[in-house]
């Protein structure tokens, strides 16, 4: 192994811990905010279900849409080095400034623009990158989208009477209809031995990340039925018991999306020096160490941005905390599913954006949003003239 090689790996590493710390408010602000837990406890919480990810997102899709940002024949160990310095100092960059930026657009931006300055815009992949692009404005769509109708649905079921409970039931049938339909099996291969293949099924890591959102859907469900025979006392602590449900969720789909982003990277690094011949060939030791270092990134914390996120863009009660971080939990299992690799602060962000907007439009702040909205367009064209420039100078020195 070479040097050069060992030296991507550790710096590969160090980038998906400081993206664990950059990105720790992703996963606790709304918690920390609604005081359900301490700044510690939230980040001790979230780093551990960062980490459950490794166990769930086994198909590492992802990973292999990132891998395949440049192609096959354009890279080379200086292009991947250059790229990940790039990262690395734009994320301390607008980390020290308490900009809540994506690191995973930091990432492909830096490998694009180091690619493009080795061989030219040929060496680019057009369709991960449009994808990537694409969802810079779909993501944060859709997590708005879902919180402002969780946040309506909770509202709602306050009310008395038939119709929340109504409501509530068909969300539960729709769920199940729709686990039925994504759930990998042949329901004929459960005939006569039910039991032990059921579980096998349950267990399988693309059934259980549709299991898992399934079981949040219907205990939000079961939940919304009584709100509306509880008082505001009552509830509200519920709600925050329901948020360390919503919280931990969100974690996963930020460490199972996250991590991945670095596994591509270390993968082409070992295909492009012959340790290995393929991405199917990804040794244990890859996912393994990097949701390692994004949990441990995730316990540092990221105060800065924190503030940010849990208060600078609208106050957040505990029931529009578990709305924000289950749409947002969700949006990322769905973007996961589709191999996209989204940005998890653009996600939570529209998430939160949406919760505010059920109050009114002016409860969202939105001189905050814009520079937010400044920073996350600036992201991939910064990084990506960040690692050329990194590039010449790589080229120079060698």
């Amino acid at each position: 192994m070479s040097f050069l090689l060992i030296v991507i790996l550790v710096l590969a590493l160090v980038f998906d811990y400081i993206n664990g710390f950059h990105d720790a408010a992703n996963s606790i602000a709304t918690i920390v905010s609604t005081k359900v837990l301490t700044p510690f406890q939230a980040v001790v919480w979230a780093a551990f279900f960062n980490f459950v990810a490794f166990f769930i997102f086994k198909d590492h899709g992802v990973a292999n849409t990132i891998a395949k940002t440049v192609r096959e024949e354009f890279i080379t160990l200086p292009v991947i080095l250059s790229g990940l310095i790039a990262a690395i100092a734009w994320n301390l960059l607008t980390w020290w400034y308490g900009i809540p930026s994506s690191s995973s657009h930091t990432l492909i931006g830096g490998f694009a623009g180091a690619a493009i300055a080795h061989a030219g815009f040929h060496a680019v992949n057009s369709e991960p990158i449009i994808k990537t692009v694409s969802f810079i404005v779909l993501a944060p769509l859709m997590g708005m989208i879902m919180a402002f109708i969780i946040s309506l649905w909770f509202i709602y079921s306050f009310r008395r009477g038939p119709l929340p409970k109504i409501i509530s039931l068909g969300v539960i049938s729709v769920t199940a209809i729709l686990l039925y339909s994504v759930m990998e099996t042949d329901p004929a291969h459960l005939k006569g031995h039910f039991g032990n293949h059921l579980l096998d099924v349950i267990m399988d890591s693309k059934n259980f990340k549709w299991m898992l959102m399934g079981f949040i859907l219907t205990a939000m469900s079961v939940f919304t039925m009584f709100l509306g025979s509880l008082n505001a006392a009552r509830s509200t602590l519920y709600l925050k018991r329901f948020q360390l449900v919503s919280s931990a969720a969100f974690s996963i789909g930020h460490g199972g999306n996250d991590a991945q982003k670095v596994m591509g990277i270390i993968t082409v690094a070992l295909i492009c020096t012959h340790q290995i011949h393929s991405f199917s060939e990804m040794p244990v030791w890859v996912p393994l160490t990097c949701y390692s270092a994004i949990a441990l990134g995730t316990m540092s914390g990221g105060w800065k941005i924190i503030k940010t996120m849990g208060t600078r863009i609208t106050k957040v009660t505990p029931f529009e905390g578990v709305a924000a971080e289950t749409a947002g939990a969700i949006t990322l299992f769905l973007t996961e599913n589709l191999k996209i690799p989204v940005s998890t602060t653009h996600t939570i962000t529209g998430s939160i954006i949406g919760v505010g907007a059920t109050k009114r439009l002016s409860a969202v702040r939105w001189g905050v949003t814009i520079n937010l909205l400044w920073a996350w367009i600036l992201t991939i064209p910064v990084s990506g003239l960040l690692a050329a420039g990194v590039y010449y100078i790589v080229n120079l020195c060698m």
